[in-house]
């Protein structure tokens, strides 16, 4: 295990004359304060009280996971509260699927890149990892399996973020979830779906989650092989570390015994509370930040198009929060990071950091969630000049 680089990177914060498209993190400004606030008052000062200021259930709050049900069913996943599991933030989900499927060795098939936080909670039980493809070009099932058996173990689960991912912005259609569900249909592997953004849409139709697609041909979530990370922390509150995994009632009840001998269950209170808030105003929340980020983002982009020299590139993201960027081959943006802080005092993330391998130096991540007008008109325009040696 080793420390994130993105982590580190959120210090520079502190600092108010960094320029920082570094972090990946909401805006505080957007948070529902005061409906939180309202709700944890109203609980504490209700019949609720004792139960808020309680142990909990390994599952999670009854009537959050109810919720969460509901919610699942409205994206074509028909399910029930035993279907879900509340976990400290869908980092702790990640952890604990990794915990569930990986012995040293084993093979966890993942984007070249991905998101850096899956491969620290992976790490810790020292996989070797192999390059998932969505797109196409993937090896074949076999050629998969004798790789993993090379190293002295088998493939286990496919991990993917579908949605706006992290690092890179970029969407899979449902050509491309189908075909990743044919491949681990063909290995027999799970499938784990981190759908921490997919809330952030700002153009276009929807796609259908992966379980969604799963539970349609399988038969039901009983069936189903894949895995629905999910998350409060980017439409309600980080801090509140509330997220869920939605799985069949055999992998539930294995988390449940993680959760037992970890920490007992996610506090009772942030569940009571994020259950009354999101019954009321989680719709109107998403609205709220599709409304800012959407223009965040059109600003970042217009930026590039207007200041970066010949030779990179970016991508286009419908949704989330970060855009991808590509240098010229031979290019380091770790080299660059620490010219850019020195010299032009903008901070962004280097791309090394999300491939299992080390490799993508040329490439690096920009978050817009926190790019105001003077972050965006003042920032872009300094790493150009600075590209532009």
């Amino acid at each position: 295990m080793k420390a994130s680089e993105i982590r580190e990177l959120l210090k520079l914060l502190d600092q108010p004359d960094i320029i920082s498209f570094a972090g990946g993190i909401p805006d505080p400004s957007l948070f529902p304060a005061e409906a939180i606030a309202d709700a944890y008052q109203a609980v504490l000062g209700g019949k609720e009280a004792g139960a808020a200021l309680q142990y909990q259930v390994s599952e999670g709050f009854l009537p959050l996971r109810k919720w969460l049900a509901g919610e699942m069913g409205k994206l074509g996943v028909p399910c029930d509260e035993g279907n879900i599991f509340i976990t400290s933030g869908s980092q702790q989900g990640l952890d604990y699927l990794g915990k569930l499927f990986l012995s040293p060795g084993d093979t966890a098939l993942v984007t070249w890149p991905t998101y850096l936080g899956a491969l620290q909670a992976f790490n810790a039980y020292e996989p070797r990892y192999d390059r998932l493809n969505p797109a196409g070009g993937n090896m074949t099932p076999q050629a998969y399996r004798t790789a993993a058996a090379a190293n002295g173990g088998k493939v286990k689960f496919a991990y993917l973020v579908p949605d706006f991912a992290n690092p890179t912005g970029e969407t899979l259609d449902a050509k491309q979830r189908e075909a990743v569900l044919d491949l681990a249909g063909e290995l027999d592997i799970a499938v784990i779906e981190d759908a921490a953004y997919r809330a952030l849409r700002y153009d276009g139709e929807g796609v259908p989650p992966i379980l969604a697609l799963d539970c349609a041909r399988s038969g039901g979530i009983e069936k189903a092989r894949t895995l629905f990370c999910g998350s409060f922390s980017k439409v309600m509150s980080p801090g509140m570390r509330v997220g869920w995994v939605c799985a069949p009632r055999h992998v539930v009840e294995k988390l449940v015994l993680m959760k037992q001998a970890s920490d007992l269950h996610s506090p009772s209170i942030n569940q009571i509370v994020m259950h009354r808030v999101a019954e009321t105003i989680f719709d109107a929340q998403v609205d709220k930040l599709i409304g800012a980020y959407r223009k965040r983002r059109d600003a970042l982009l217009s930026a590039l198009e207007a200041n970066m020299p010949d030779g990179i590139s970016w991508s286009r993201p419908d949704g989330g929060m970060f855009v991808w960027l590509t240098l010229p081959d031979g290019a380091d943006a770790t080299e660059l990071l620490a010219r850019s802080v020195k010299e032009a005092r903008v901070a962004f993330v280097p791309g090394n950091a999300f491939y299992a391998d080390g490799t993508g130096r040329n490439t690096l991540r920009m978050s817009f969630t926190l790019a105001d007008d003077r972050a965006v008109n003042e920032g872009v325009p300094r790493l150009a000049k600075l590209l532009r040696g």
